[in-house]
């Protein structure tokens, strides 16, 4: 993904107000082997890019002045309650480095699976990204969950998902059985409500 910036010269509170209200946005790019720059970016253009997951977790190439260098967005502020971005951050990657990533996951087969198709339950999300470490020509835009042998009372681990070639998960603390997917409710496999009771009647009361 390509993105356009140019090089800002004025810093500072109030020359970035003035950027905002003719369109652009500013922000800095750091990291790598150079020094940090400042730049600014049309803002139209950049709003649309961040909606799209894949470029919050994708190598993006980043042109300032006609010079292209890879890097990663590394941060976004927003206005509080206008839809204005305010500044963004971008990193610069380096081919032989790694680099820690969040991955969006895309969850797949969720209808079909024998949970949701034949016990009609429901299933809960309960991570919907994960970090990642690996080199910057092995990044994923996204990780596949296959969710088409959940039955009920079943939960995907994060120990369960299959990783592309040369990525490894980041682990947050000592437990490796994060749930990445549970599920919750469904039909009872059989109704009780008929079988006869353990002297062998129907459940009623005896005539006396």
């Amino acid at each position: 993904m390509k993105v356009v910036a140019t090089t800002r010269q004025l810093h500072g509170t109030g020359a970035s107000r003035r950027l905002r209200h003719s369109g652009r946005t500013p922000g800095i790019v750091y990291g790598g082997t150079a020094k940090p720059v400042a730049i600014d970016l049309d803002h139209n253009a950049l709003f649309h890019a961040l909606r799209n997951d894949t470029f919050h977790s994708s190598i993006l190439d980043l042109e300032i002045d006609g010079k292209s260098e890879q890097v990663l967005l590394r941060d976004t502020q927003w206005h509080p309650y206008r839809q204005l971005v305010l500044h963004v951050d971008f990193q610069r990657v380096l081919a032989a480095e790694k680099i820690n990533v969040k991955v969006p996951l895309r969850f797949l087969n969720q209808d079909s699976s024998p949970a949701v198709k034949l016990q009609n339950a429901s299933v809960s999300h309960v991570v919907t990204e994960i970090e990642v470490v690996c080199l910057p020509k092995d990044l994923p835009g996204f990780i596949e969950v296959d969710l088409a042998n959940l039955g009920v009372e079943h939960a995907v681990h994060l120990s369960d998902i299959k990783l592309p070639a040369g990525v490894s998960v980041v682990a947050h603390g000592d437990n490796p059985t994060i749930v990445i997917a549970s599920v919750k409710g469904g039909a009872a496999a059989d109704d009780d409500s008929d079988e006869p009771t353990e002297d062998g009647g129907e459940g009623e009361t005896p005539a006396s």
